[in-house]
């Protein structure tokens, strides 16, 4: 028994197979969501702010591409699907996950005090090692190397994850005062045109690039190279569709604000 999703030299089969160490995963990440709730004063029965809810979608989703059969599709026959976890992992499932996760109520850029924080939450840094992050899992070498063990792809899988809430955190959560929406608004677009690189490299590849995928038993239907192609296209599309959706919300929401805090200069005196 596997306890993490790893490539394997085997034909694919839809009997369905156990990955206690997603499972254990999981339920580590419900049970610390569940007691932050607690100490922050709010029983997990009853949300005092509706934005909460976005953590079980969230978590859900990391559940599905993690475990049978999007995870052990992903882990080594398909990489259209290794896409799609990448996707989920590094900028679906965290945004979902800061978003219901309970925060301090602190004033903005009280808790960037602290010249570690600083550094690591400032958006410049976020945004590198996302992209360092990026660049690097989806090398070849990397891959080829990483995903046939189990700790390898477990390492793959939560590194997209921290890269992915790393980014996202001085996006969502008001750490430092001088990074206003249309700050985070430019961040989403760097992310947009800093990811076109990867893509194109997997998607206009003549020749697979993936041992991984293209030695793998061959799932029926597609090809290693128009596999990789979908990966390709997938990881530009998705990650576009993703930061045009965080960006709209960014500026309906700055739209909003702007026209509350007019009303008010303009409201009579009284």
């Amino acid at each position: 028994m596997q306890w993490w999703c790893a490539a394997q030299n085997a034909a694919w089969s839809w009997t369905w197979r156990a990955y206690p160490g997603v499972w254990l995963f999981m339920l580590v990440i419900a049970v610390a969501w569940v007691l932050r709730l607690r100490a922050a004063g709010t029983r997990p029965d009853r949300f005092r702010e509706p934005r909460r809810w976005a953590f079980v979608p969230g978590w859900l989703l990391m559940w599905i591409v993690l475990d049978w059969p999007v995870g052990a599709l992903g882990a080594g026959y398909l990489a259209s699907v290794h896409m799609v976890q990448f996707l989920v992992l590094a900028l679906i499932a965290p945004p979902l996950l800061l978003l219901g996760w309970p925060h301090r109520s602190a004033p903005a850029g009280e808790a960037a005090r602290s010249s570690g924080v600083r550094f690591f939450t400032h958006p410049l840094t976020t945004l590198g090692v996302f992209t360092a992050v990026t660049i690097a899992t989806h090398l070849p070498v990397t891959t080829d190397r990483l995903m046939p063990s189990q700790l390898g792809a477990f390492t793959i899988d939560t590194v997209w994850l921290g890269a992915g809430l790393l980014f996202w955190y001085p996006v969502l959560i008001p750490l430092h005062a001088w990074f206003g929406p249309p700050l985070r608004i430019a961040c989403l677009f760097a992310l947009m045109v800093l990811m076109t690189a990867p893509g194109a490299m997997i998607t206009f590849s003549d020749l697979p690039i993936y041992a991984t995928y293209e030695l793998a038993p061959p799932i029926p239907g597609v090809t290693p190279l128009e596999d990789q192609r979908i990966a390709g296209i997938g990881m530009r599309l998705g990650g576009s569709m993703t930061c045009w959706i965080a960006i709209s919300i960014l500026f309906l929401r700055w739209a909003r604000d702007e026209e509350r805090l007019l009303r008010r200069e303009l409201a009579p005196p009284g």
